[in-house]
């Protein structure tokens, strides 16, 4: 893999981060992006037709991405939150406020029409800023 001076990436447990080519966070500058992050470890999917699980899983691992930069959900600034279906707006908000409350970052909510396994019901993006913690 090419290194860029001042960019950071880390992987995790993903098998479709090797498979497709992706890094599940990269930080660059005071920004660290977490990629799409769906409710697996490894190969085993956690909340299976329970969005408000799977949402609790998909942002324990995307903030465990955060770790991996010392950083934790005081630093979030945007989350993105995809879902199968407008029904499950409220459970993944459910989710969403547990982690988030105290930190109120920018949130956006897509229904989309599936994803790469057809039992997933969410997946989540977080943003974050390095410097917020020093402001």
């Amino acid at each position: 893999m090419t290194e860029t001076p001042g960019v950071r990436r880390v992987q995790s447990d993903s098998p479709w981060e090797e498979q497709f080519g992706f890094a599940r966070g990269v930080a660059a500058g005071d920004r660290v992006h977490v990629a799409g992050t769906m409710p697996f470890v490894g190969t085993v999917l956690y909340g299976e037709g329970d969005p408000y699980e799977q949402a609790k899983v998909a942002f324990t691992n995307a903030l465990a991405a955060l770790e991996e930069f010392g950083l934790g959900a005081e630093s979030v600034v945007r989350t993105r939150m995809y879902l199968t279906h407008t029904r499950d707006v409220d459970a993944v908000g459910r989710a969403h406020k547990e982690f988030f409350d105290a930190v109120r970052p920018v949130a956006t909510v897509v229904v989309v029409s599936g994803f790469v396994d057809s039992r997933v019901l969410v997946e989540v993006e977080l943003e974050a800023f390095r410097g917020a913690r020093e402001q």
